[in-house]
C-alpha cells in the first residue's frame, strides 16, 4: 500500500478538480499473505453539488442545506477481510449534524432514485427498520458534524467486501441515524447524494 500513496494523492488532487471517479488497483493489496482477494480497487469519487437539472454526479435536493458549489468526496478502499469508506464534503451547513449512508442505485433527478440503503444482509422486510439489519456494521453509515466552514470528514469500516452486488451511492439526510426499533437506519429527508461506482 506505501506505493499506492503518492499515486491516490496526485489522484484526489486530479479528481478534486475534474468532478470525476477513478479505480486504483494497489500495487501491494492489504492481506496477510500480500496477495489480493477478490476483486476492485480504491474508488476515489469527488464532485460539486448542483441542482438535479445539471448535477452530473453530486446532487443536492434541498439548497438551504446543501449548497450548490459545495463539495464532496468519497473514498472506498477494499481491504482483506472489510471495506474502509471515508466522506470528505466543504462547504455545507456550520457546525450542522447530518446523517449519511451508502444506497443501492445512482443517483437520480428524485431523492427516491437512489433507492434503500445498501444491506450486506438484506432485510427481508422492506423498508428495513430493523436493527439486526438497520446497523452500521451491515449498512455503510458515514454521520458527521460540519465544522465552522461547513467541512468534515468521516470513515467506516464494515466487516465485509462487496461482491457482485454493490452500492451505487451515497446520500446525506437532514438528522442524525436512529438506532430504535422501528426507526433504526432512518435519517430524515434526503438532501444530497453523490454516485459512487463501489
Amino acid at each position: 500500500m506505501k506505493r499506492l500513496l503518492p499515486l491516490l494523492g496526485a489522484t484526489v488532487a486530479l479528481v478534486a478538480t475534474t468532478g470525476t471517479a477513478i479505480a486504483l488497483s494497489p500495487n501491494a493489496p492489504d492481506s496477510p499473505d500480500g496477495h489480493g482477494h477478490g476483486h476492485g480497487g480504491v474508488v476515489v469519487t469527488s464532485g460539486r453539488f448542483a441542482p438535479p437539472e445539471t448535477a452530473t454526479n453530486a446532487f443536492t435536493y434541498d439548497t438551504a442545506l446543501i449548497a450548490p458549489g459545495s463539495k464532496v468526496m468519497v473514498v472506498a478502499t477494499p481491504k482483506w477481510r472489510s471495506t474502509k469508506v471515508q466522506l470528505s464534503v466543504y462547504g455545507l451547513v456550520p457546525n450542522r449534524t447530518y446523517g449519511s449512508h451508502a444506497h443501492q442505485k445512482p443517483c437520480g433527478q428524485l431523492p427516491a432514485d437512489s433507492g434503500a440503503h445498501h444491506q450486506h444482509v438484506v432485510d427481508p422486510k422492506q423498508p428495513s427498520v430493523d436493527p439486526q439489519y438497520a446497523n452500521p456494521k451491515n449498512e455503510i453509515w458515514l454521520d458527521f458534524t460540519t465544522d465552522e466552514r461547513g467541512r468534515a470528514t468521516v470513515t467506516t469500516v464494515v466487516p465485509w467486501r462487496f461482491e457482485d452486488r454493490r452500492a451505487g451511492s451515497v446520500v446525506i439526510h437532514a438528522e442524525k441515524t436512529a438506532t430504535e426499533p422501528g426507526k433504526a437506519g432512518t435519517a430524515g429527508p434526503r438532501l444530497g447524494c453523490a454516485t459512487v461506482k463501489f
